[in-house]
């Protein structure tokens, strides 16, 4: 867990995930149809062009220039390990790092730890030392742009396998096919799996899956499909997969993407309908993603949800940052004032490479009736990567 780490709905979709379960069918195969040839149209008239996701916000890169893995997180590629490096650290070395041991082995980590304070109403006040995670990334490049493996093994709090795939890349890297086990591609990569879109939709880097992901990577526009299981790595239990589709088109100050996200479970449909955006101006960064869920396994009849985010983030200077960020989640749709709002407030600085210091606040508005929901946490991190 990282303590902490738009927004308008497409409301045209929706009436195809809100009727009977034939109609939602329909509507899965209308929209991921549209989006389809969208996408196409948009690849037609895009000329090609040859972290944290405020990151690339604030450098005008898609992902994929900073992380092996083409959807972002997990081990950098050269570019991200100079941006972290020299632009990010206070103070630069004159060494560099590119994460190479050898000709065909690459790899990168990092380690987390924590000093924590949770203050929940009514309940005595906790402190504690956390560390957070411990993580090797590892990548063999077998065949230079073209073949890769990977691997993302966490060794704490607990040993589990988090990512693990092949990935193919055809003509000269706007095409790519990876199959394996690996984190699905859904609105922006937050480091923070506690946030509430990140939580809620279920969508993070707790929950990979297996299967496989086809993407086209065309100048300023990606799109990506994965096919998995829809178990969250678990084992499979009936022949329905998941589904997701994420589009994205990118400048230089600013992107907007979109997502759908079907998991055709036995008798627990559940879609989820989501936009995000992310804007540069001067020195501040936003982010927003909101998302509609429409889950069938809630309740006797399924429950409809909305979850946004929104986060700015200002560089100060080199090496200094102030984030804030805004949670919404309305558990039900047709319940009123049962919402709960989070805000927050960290401010990070990397005095040196390979290091980051967060200090940050973070303050829930829930229902009055449920303490939890009503926590205040207060955290002190200190994060090494390479």
């Amino acid at each position: 867990m990282d303590c902490l780490s738009s927004t308008a709905s497409n409301s045209l979709l929706l009436p195809f995930f809100i009727g009977d379960k034939k109609e939602k069918a329909v509507g899965i195969r209308l929209v991921l149809a549209a989006s389809w040839i969208v996408g196409l149209a948009a690849v037609l008239v895009t000329p090609p062009a040859q972290a944290e996701p405020y990151f690339s916000v604030m450098a005008g890169k898609k992902c994929m220039a900073c992380h092996v893995n083409p959807t972002g997180g997990g081990k950098r590629t050269a570019f991200g390990n100079a941006f972290g490096q020299k632009t990010l650290s206070a103070r630069p070395a004159d060494t560099f790092w590119d994460g190479k041991v050898m000709e065909y082995l690459a790899i990168g980590g990092g380690v987390r730890a924590s000093a924590i304070s949770n203050m929940v109403p009514n309940q005595k006040d906790e402190f504690e030392f956390d560390l957070e995670e411990a993580l090797l990334f590892v990548e063999v490049p077998l065949l230079a742009d073209r073949i890769t493996l990977y691997l993302d093994q966490q060794f704490a709090p607990s040993s589990t396998n988090r990512e693990a795939y092949a990935l193919l890349h055809f003509q000269e890297r706007t095409v790519y096919l990876k199959a394996g086990k690996f984190f699905l591609p859904h609105g922006f990569r937050l480091e923070d799996d506690t946030e509430l879109v990140r939580e809620i939709t279920g969508l993070n880097m707790e929950n990979p899956d297996e299967g496989v992901e086809a993407g086209i990577e065309l100048g300023q526009t990606s799109f990506r499909l994965a096919i998995t299981n829809g178990t969250a790595g678990g084992a499979e239990i009936d022949t329905g997969k998941q589904f997701s589709f994420q589009g994205e088109y990118y400048r230089s100050r600013w992107r907007i993407g979109g997502n759908v996200n079907f998991n055709d479970a036995d008798n627990a449909e559940r879609t989820i309908l989501g936009g995000f955006a992310g804007l540069k101006t001067g020195p501040v960064s936003w982010l927003g993603e909101i998302n509609y869920i429409d889950d069938d396994a809630l309740g006797s009849a399924g429950r409809k949800q909305w979850v946004s985010f929104a986060e700015a983030n200002w560089w100060i200077r080199k090496g200094h940052n102030l984030k804030f960020t805004y949670g919404h989640f309305d558990p039900d749709d047709d319940v009123d004032e049962d919402e709960r709002n989070r805000y927050s407030i960290v401010y990070e600085y990397f005095p040196l490479p390979f290091t980051q210091l967060r200090i940050g606040f973070r303050s829930n508005d829930g229902i009055p009736q449920n303490d939890a929901q009503n926590a205040e946490l207060l955290f002190v991190q200190l994060h090494g990567y390479f």
